[in-house]
């Protein structure tokens, strides 16, 4: 049973920074790689950040040198570090395991970014 749960959202002003986790378990975490999406209303859930097992990172152009992926895979658990925040960052923020069939999600978090 895979279970992927996200935390950290929330209301904040623009420019400020949130860091949003997310717990894994019923997988060998260490071997997978795992990613972070999102999806505003209206739009279609899109790719933010990856980080493969290896550390390897790679991210969306629009949040390039704002946004931070990482992992500690002692606590099973897949990081998206979120500064210099925009109103368009608001959206519903899903982390998964990116090479897993079928494709398993956490229920998400919310981040509102807002004065």
């Amino acid at each position: 049973q895979v279970q992927l749960v996200e935390s950290g959202g929330g209301l904040v002003q623009p420019g400020g920074s949130l860091r949003l986790s997310c717990a894994a378990s019923g997988t060998i975490f260490s071997i997978m790689d795992m990613g972070w999406y999102r999806q505003a209303p209206g739009k279609q859930r899109e790719l933010v950040a990856g980080i493969t097992s290896g550390g390897s990172t790679n991210y969306a152009d629009s949040v390039k040198g704002r946004f931070t992926i990482s992992r500690d895979n002692a606590k099973r658990t897949v990081y998206l570090q979120m500064n210099s925040l925009k109103p368009e960052d608001t959206a519903v923020y899903y982390c998964t395991l990116l090479r897993a069939i079928p494709r398993y999600w956490g229920q998400g978090t919310q981040v509102t970014v807002s004065s």
